[in-house]
C-alpha cells in the first residue's frame, strides 16, 4: 500500500482532492492511503510515508519540506497548479506515483 500525504494551508481545500485521488486509485486498482494535513504539521505526519505533496498555496515551503523529507527518503514536490485548481485526482495521483518511482 502506498502512503501519500498532502500538505496545504489548512488541510481543508485539499480534502476534496484527497477524495478524488482515492476514487482514481480505485479505478486504477492501486492501493493507497491518502490524507491531507496543514503544512505546519508536516513533521508529525511523515511516518512510513512514500510521497509528500504540497498544495500550490504553500509551494514556497518546498525548501523546508525537502529538509524534513529527504533525510527520511521521502520524495516531496508541489502539486501542479492546473491539476490542483481543477481538482484532477487522477493527474495528481499519477504525479504522486511517478514521484515515488523516481
Amino acid at each position: 500500500m502506498m502512503k501519500i500525504r498532502l500538505f496545504c494551508a489548512a488541510g481543508m481545500s485539499t480534502s476534496l482532492l484527497v477524495s478524488k485521488m482515492k476514487d482514481a486509485a480505485k479505478v486504477k486498482g492501486v492501493e493507497v492511503d491518502i490524507e491531507a494535513f496543514p503544512e505546519g504539521q508536516m513533521d508529525k505526519h511523515l511516518d512510513n510515508v512514500n510521497v509528500a505533496l504540497l498544495g500550490p498555496q504553500v509551494g514556497y515551503t518546498l525548501g523546508k519540506a525537502k529538509k524534513m523529507c529527504e533525510p527520511l527518503g521521502i520524495p516531496v514536490d508541489v502539486i501542479p497548479m492546473v491539476d490542483y485548481g481543477m481538482m484532477n485526482g487522477s493527474k495528481v495521483l499519477e504525479f504522486a506515483l511517478n514521484l515515488a518511482n523516481k
